[in-house]
């Protein structure tokens, strides 16, 4: 059907932290495009935003400082929406949960739901804290991890190894703040039983959107094909909306469930306060004429797709998204962005030690976007993406152009003359790049659409190369004048072109070329500058970034992993435990190994191998090779010569890496996973029996 306006909503931030490249990729700057390109359209926008300020991240935040709830949240929220004013992202509104309109309407809706039987109660046991005296969630429990086995894994993901966890698959579960163990115990919380909506979301998602990505439709299948669950909309936290409910003391809405009535209680409070330019807020989510469009990352396709759907419908007369544009995740140097461990890009401190180059990310972001699969970020790739595409091809181009006519034309738009059979060629196919770059912005496949843009550069770079106005001026000033005019026009294109991913630099050249209000309708145009229009002053659009700006980024990442690394196993050393003793045995079975002393006379790395020592062992009766696979542990093997140390003589010969192992060295497993060899501490005759 054809719609009168689009509503477009992003994934809103928790205000625990500042925004990190990851979020800017998955979710803001492809909305701020997509809104973009719809306002220069002429068609009639809203783009909604706001801080996530409710919450176990915030709470764990506050708790770690030593400060309030609200005084993080305050902090947080204002430095991201800061960030995001200096970045570019141009929301209509950016507001909050923690206000009163907030509360407010997402108290009614609970009670709304609550009042029309919609909820189910539900009572079961949850992991408890005594000594604090609180519920914690899956993000406030660590143990050990039941797959590798590290410590400091979280109750909902282990980051080590990255397998999806529940608390009750941890081993030893504490509380991730106190370190307190932890004991279960019972509590009561109302569901929404998505069960009930089973059918209707299988048919309205699986039927009816077959054109969702397909990573979003493959997910909402996954989850609709293993059938729905009851889930809690409420949980036990002193920091929230409380539940509108008598005897619901303690508890407070689940953060899943009032963060997307944010987007709703946000369109209000713009709309209430300005009425005459945006209509009542009923207008842009209970209209069926207004298209709903979220921009999400992957960790949240199940909520805005499935479970804030089932809320809209339980509730009644409020509009379905029409599309979920979903981006995977953004890796950093090859690991995956974490918050925990500091392992990120932060908007703020971007934008303060690589000033002036917001455009810069946008293009690098977009240009790397992970839009069907993860993707990664690199610090090298930013350079080579600014120096090789956006200064060699880009700016370039619009530099050659404006110098030009400078030169020639003391900067007046030349008469453009007769257009030559390779003018109207070079117009055509510029044409055709156009209609590429914006059928592929409808589809919201914006990487494709900004390489189609650039491509516009391209063909702006081949035309001047090709005619070589600098050697036509010589001969023919007509021509000359022709040519330029031909570059300007395509000038003019580009900032069109470009303005919904890079508004920055389109501004710059709009003052360049001292261009007239324009939109989307021009662009394919070659009148937008008038012969003799007079142009702006002639600066770089983008400057090459010199090695050491990227030396200095790298050189954080290096201090950021040489940090968590020490952290990581300052948190093994711990909480680490000895293993279970094993089931009893006797002495018989001990007598069967024949232990012994030997004395290391060589030990060095086994070639191709990064795991093996080999070691040459005087044993009281002659010499014998064991290789043994502790080489992670000593990385100077030839410090162990001379060392005495236990093996096992009567260990079965194996072969390994083509080399005899003629036993088995003991060695002990510490607490940070370092392999230690079981040495002796006096001298002891070579080859002596231990028992």
């Amino acid at each position: 059907m054809a719609f009168k306006r689009t509503l477009i909503t992003s994934a809103l931030p928790y205000a625990n932290g500042p925004v990190h490249l990851g979020h800017l990729a998955g979710v803001y700057i492809p909305a701020d495009i997509y809104a973009r390109y719809l306002r220069m359209k002429g068609e009639e926008v809203l783009f909604v935003g706001g801080s996530d300020e409710h919450g176990v991240p915030v709470t764990i935040r506050a708790r770690k400082e030593g400060i309030t709830v609200q005084e993080v949240v305050d902090r947080y929220h204002n430095l991201i929406k800061k960030s995001f004013e200096d970045f570019g992202i141009s929301f209509d509104v950016y507001s909050r949960t923690s206000g009163p309109i907030h509360h407010k309407f997402a108290s009614d809706f609970f009670r709304k739901l609550y009042d029309d039987g919609k909820f189910i109660q539900q009572t079961s046991e949850q992991y408890y804290d005594p000594e604090t005296k609180e519920f914690l969630t899956d993000r406030n429990i660590k143990g050990e991890c039941p797959h590798c086995h590290s410590q400091g894994a979280y109750g909902d993901q282990c980051e080590k190894c990255g397998a999806t966890l529940s608390p009750d698959e941890l081993i030893n579960p504490y509380n991730a703040v106190t370190g307190n163990p932890l004991t279960k115990k019972e509590t009561t919380h109302w569901y929404l039983p998505l069960d009930q909506y089973q059918d209707w979301l299988s048919q309205w998602i699986l039927e009816e959107h077959k054109e969702w990505r397909p990573n979003v439709y493959g997910q909402c299948k996954s989850w609709l094909d293993g059938g729905l669950k009851p889930r809690a909309v409420t949980r036990d936290l002193n920091w929230g909306i409380p539940v509108p409910v008598e005897g619901a003391e303690g508890k407070v809405l689940y953060v899943w469930f009032d963060a997307p009535i944010g987007y709703i209680s946000n369109t209000k409070e713009l709309c209430d306060a300005e009425p005459a330019k945006y209509g009542p807020w009923e207008k842009w989510w209970k209209d069926p004429e207004t298209r709903l469009i979220h921009f999400i990352g992957k960790d949240n396709i199940v909520f805005h797709c499935i479970v804030f759907p089932a809320m809209l419908k339980a509730h009644g007369g409020y509009i379905l998204p029409d599309n979920v544009p979903s981006n995977e995740f953004l890796n950093l140097e090859g690991d995956k962005i974490s918050t925990s461990r500091n392992w990120a890009v932060w908007l703020n401190e971007y934008l303060e030690q690589i000033p002036d180059k917001q455009d810069v990310l946008r293009y690098v972001l977009t240009a790397n976007a992970p839009e069907t699969k993860d993707n990664d970020f690199t610090w090298a790739d930013y350079q080579a993406r600014n120096n090789n595409e956006l200064v060699a091809i880009y700016g370039n181009f619009i530099n050659r152009a404006l110098v030009l006519t400078n030169k020639y034309f003391a900067g007046k738009v030349p008469a453009k003359g007769d257009y030559t059979d390779y003018d109207q060629e070079t117009m055509a196919e510029l044409n055709r790049t156009k209609d590429e770059m914006l059928r592929l912005l409808e589809d919201f496949k914006f990487r494709d659409a900004q390489k189609e843009a650039m491509n516009m550069a391209r063909i702006g770079n081949k035309y001047l190369a090709d005619m070589e106005p600098w050697k036509l001026a010589k001969t023919d000033m007509a021509r000359t004048a022709a040519v330029l005019n031909m570059a300007l026009q395509i000038a003019a294109n580009l900032e069109i072109a470009f303005r919904p991913f890079l508004p920055f630099s389109s501004e710059k050249l709009r003052g360049m070329l001292n261009l007239p209000e324009t939109n989307l309708a021009h662009l394919g145009s070659f009148n937008l500058l008038e012969e003799g229009h007079q142009l702006g002053e002639v600066t770089l659009l983008f400057e090459k970034i010199e090695d050491s700006v990227i030396q200095a980024q790298l050189d954080r990442l290096a201090r950021i992993k040489a940090e968590n690394e020490a952290a990581a196993k300052e948190e093994e050393r711990k909480n680490w435990h000895p293993a279970e003793i094993k089931a009893p045995t006797t002495i018989d079975d001990f007598d069967k190994a024949d232990i012994r002393v030997g004395t290391v006379l060589e030990c060095a790395p086994v070639k191709k191998s990064d795991r093996l020592l080999q070691f040459k062992i005087d044993d009281g009766m002659g010499t014998r090779t064991i290789l043994s696979g502790i080489a992670q542990s000593y990385p100077e093997p030839a410090a162990l010569v001379g060392k005495q140390v236990l093996f096992i003589a009567n260990f079965p010969t194996r072969k390994m890496m083509g080399i005899e192992s003629q036993g088995m060295l003991l060695s002990a497993q510490d607490a940070d996973g370092k392999l230690v060899l079981t040495a002796i501490s006096a001298p002891v005759a070579n080859g002596a029996q231990v028992g």
